[in-house]
C-alpha cells in the first residue's frame, strides 16, 4: 500500500480582526493500511484532515506527503495519486450523460475519442452502471449518482481514494451498496464517515474531536472511544 505522512500538519483560518482559528491542530500520522476510517462529530476537523491528503486544503504549518511527494510543492503529482470523492456527487457530475461524464474524467489521459468512449463504457460496466451509460445523470438514484462520481475518480486509476462522507445523503440500501464498493477497492481507501458499521470494516480508525486526533487504533477501540465522547 502507498504511504501517506502528516508531519505536524495543521490548518488555521483567519478571523477578520480576531487572529486565527485552528481547524486542525498539529497532526502527525503515517497511513499505510489498506482501509482507514476517520470518524468524528460534525465540525471536528475530520474533513479538513481528509482534504489535506490531496491538496484540496493546504497545511498552514507542517507537511503532508504522499509517496514522498509534497502536497504543496508536488500538487499535480499528488492529485494523480489521490482521487477524491465528495459527499454530494453533484460537486463532481457536470456532463449530461453518464458516459460523457466519465469521458470528461479521461480527457487528459486518453486523447483518442473512440478509445476514450470504450474506456468510459468499461468503467461504467465495472461499477454496475453499464445499463445507464446514455442516461441523464439527473435520472439516476442517489446511490447511482454516487457510484457514477466514484467511477469518474476510479477511471483515472489513482493509487489512493479519499471519500468524504460518501453515504451521508443515501438511504440504507444505497449506503450498503456504495460502502461495499468502496471497501472492496484494490486501492488504499481513506473513508471519512458517520456510519460506524462502515468504520468497523476498516483496518484502522482515527477519531477526530475538536480539531485533534484523540484516538487511533483498531476499529473496536477507536469506535468505543468515539461513542464514549458522544455519550459523555
Amino acid at each position: 500500500m502507498p504511504t501517506i505522512e502528516l508531519d505536524a500538519a495543521a490548518v488555521r483560518v483567519p478571523l477578520p480582526g480576531r487572529g486565527e482559528r485552528e481547524i486542525l491542530a498539529p497532526t502527525t500520522l503515517t497511513l499505510t493500511e489498506r482501509r482507514i476510517g476517520v470518524i468524528g462529530a460534525n465540525g471536528s476537523g475530520k474533513s479538513t484532515l481528509a482534504r489535506l491528503l490531496n491538496g484540496l486544503v493546504r497545511p498552514s504549518s507542517g507537511r503532508v506527503t504522499v509517496e514522498d511527494r509534497d502536497v504543496v510543492r508536488d500538487g499535480a503529482a499528488v492529485r494523480r495519486l489521490v482521487g477524491f470523492c465528495f459527499t454530494d456527487p453533484a460537486a463532481q457530475l457536470v456532463m449530461p450523460t453518464c458516459v460523457e461524464d466519465i469521458e470528461l474524467s479521461l480527457r487528459r489521459t486518453v486523447k483518442d475519442g473512440a478509445t476514450r468512449r470504450e474506456r468510459a463504457l468499461a468503467v461504467l460496466a465495472a461499477n454496475g452502471l453499464a445499463d445507464h451509460a446514455h442516461d441523464s445523470v439527473h435520472s439516476l438514484s442517489g446511490g447511482q449518482r454516487q457510484l457514477l462520481a466514484l467511477s469518474g475518480v476510479l477511471a483515472l486509476e489513482p493509487a489512493i481514494v479519499v471519500a468524504d462522507e460518501p453515504t451521508t445523503l443515501l438511504d440504507r440500501a444505497n449506503t450498503r451498496r456504495v460502502g461495499d464498493t468502496l471497501l472492496g477497492l484494490e486501492q488504499q481507501l481513506v473513508l471519512v464517515t458517520h456510519d460506524l458499521d462502515l468504520a468497523a470494516r476498516c483496518d484502522r480508525v482515527i477519531v477526530v474531536d475538536d480539531a485533534r486526533v484523540v484516538a487511533d487504533g483498531t476499529p473496536a477501540d477507536s469506535i468505543a472511544h468515539y461513542t464514549g465522547l458522544v455519550d459523555r
